[in-house]
């Protein structure tokens, strides 16, 4: 499976992984997947810790990429068709970062590590 995270499911993989699902815990341990990380989670993550809403996020925000490669997750490439898509969503989602991870995750045929319901609306695969 080729799973992307959602920012929340990164910064939880990074600890403390007890608050990921079983399900998702284990298809991040799996061998089987690929894990994918979007730039958009690099940008939500220092974005929101420069403005003081992530302090726990310290890690991640001032190493993200090493931590990412360390990880041995990949990078989830981001496009216009992405950002085109997320822009043209009708549902109203106001928060663009889930909107380009849901695009992402649409246009590549990935499953999101989410535990927003709310994606479903979207009519992407998530995992939970």
């Amino acid at each position: 499976m080729r799973l992307l995270l959602d920012t929340h499911a990164l910064i939880w993989a990074h600890g403390p992984v007890e608050k990921l699902s079983p399900a998702a815990r284990n298809a991040l341990l799996s061998d089987d997947n690929e894990v994918l990380v979007s730039p958009v989670c690099a940008f939500e993550i220092t974005t929101k810790y420069r403005i003081g809403k992530l302090p726990e996020s310290e890690v991640l925000a001032k190493d993200f990429f090493r931590y990412v490669a360390r990880a041995g997750f990949l990078e989830a490439p981001l496009t216009i068709r992405h950002a085109e898509l997320a822009g043209r969503f009708a549902h109203d989602h106001k928060d663009p970062f889930d909107r380009l991870l849901i695009a992402q995750a649409l246009v590549d045929d990935l499953v999101i590590v989410s535990n927003e319901k709310l994606f479903d609306d979207f009519g992407v695969n998530r995992l939970w």
